[in-house]
């Protein structure tokens, strides 16, 4: 994965012409490097092989079938090469994917809606954080998980649904504690109830526990 400072380097797969000189257009502006483009899944794997990415962005809709085969390339370059961050980009709000994309291993994958594109800064907040080897799952796809969950969800105060809900979308603490005003000590005490109340072994690094929670929440949901 990148570290801090280095210039990420991007491999683009978007079919739709417009769609992808906007997605590169925005990264570049930002001081990305965009490595290669791809107009269907085949070629998104081969490039992905050829070009070393430290991050790849691609629609979940692509040629030749035109389903989800931009998704199914994005696992296939995950298992080939597990140091490639992977951001997958949907139009439409399928939980499923999210949880076919992350697998067993939560590290370094992102799931985003397309409109979350064009909000810059948490676009690039997003590709960061996947690219150092965390996690990025959007939060209207996190909230469907929470509302469909079989599991008893009730024993959780509604702080902290609010912090669950931050750390499926991959936050680090200090993320969840500026954004919920709080102190980062408040949010461990949180952390640790919401761990307890849901029968999780407590994990020391972000993805680990992003793991843990979406398998406790899409065990029973699908």
């Amino acid at each position: 994965m990148v570290s801090s400072g280095e210039q990420l380097r991007v491999l683009v797969g978007e079919d739709d012409p417009l769609v992808r000189e906007g997605i590169v257009r925005v990264l570049e502006e930002a001081g990305l490097e965009v490595v290669g483009v791809a107009a269907d899944a085949d070629d998104l794997v081969r490039k992905a092989g050829g070009h070393r990415p430290d991050i790849v962005v691609t629609d979940i809709q692509m040629p030749p079938e035109g389903t989800d085969d931009g998704l199914r390339a994005a696992v296939r370059i995950r298992q080939a090469q597990p140091q490639v961050g992977v951001i997958v980009l949907s139009q439409f709000l399928e939980d499923r994917y999210a949880l076919d994309l992350v697998g067993d291993r939560a590290e370094g994958v992102g799931y985003l809606l397309k409109d979350r594109v064009a909000d810059l800064a948490e676009f690039l907040d997003a590709l960061g954080r996947v690219a150092a080897g965390g996690s990025a799952l959007d939060p209207e796809v996190v909230a469907q998980l929470l509302a469909r969950s079989r599991h008893p969800l009730a024993a959780l105060t509604p702080r902290e649904r609010e912090v669950l809900a931050l750390m499926a979308e991959g936050r680090s603490n200090a993320a969840i504690a500026a954004e919920l005003v709080v102190s980062d000590g408040a949010v461990e005490k949180h952390i640790n109830s919401i761990f307890g109340k849901l029968g999780l072994a407590p994990a020391d690094r972000d993805h680990r526990r992003v793991l843990a929670v979406l398998r406790y929440l899409g065990a029973e949901g699908t």
